[in-house]
């Protein structure tokens, strides 16, 4: 794992985590969007950006939302191959209902996490 994902792991845990706990008290699609921000952490790195689909595959199997899971497969496919080369729609949020190819802008709060881990 390089540096950077080294670094931004775990902050890429912390969202884990929290969709976990609001997934545990009933609120799934609240913890999918901290799955969303642990894909817009994580996406530069390929091991954390396959991770993160790989979570959303589980949560959409969990809650019976083939359409998610269909489109997390692809993901998890596209995150293993075009990571690393750089193919990676900063920002994106990585759910099925947006396009993999969208750039979308970054929230202040995760920029500043990701600048953190990117110095070396």
């Amino acid at each position: 794992m390089n540096t950077f994902g080294k670094r931004i792991r775990p902050v890429v845990d912390t969202e884990i985590h929290e969709a976990f706990e609001l997934e545990a008290k009933g609120l799934p699609d609240l913890g999918f969007r901290h799955l969303e921000r642990a894909h817009v952490l994580g996406q530069a790195s390929t091991v954390q950006h396959v991770r993160v689909h790989m979570q959303m595959l589980f949560w959409a199997w969990r809650h019976g939302r083939f359409k998610e899971a269909f489109g997390q497969v692809i993901r998890v496919v596209g995150a293993a191959t075009k990571t690393a080369i750089g193919l990676v729609p900063t920002g994106n949020t990585g759910g099925a209902d947006v396009s993999p190819f969208r750039r979308m802008p970054v929230s202040g709060d995760l920029q500043q996490k990701i600048d953190a881990a990117s110095k070396a």
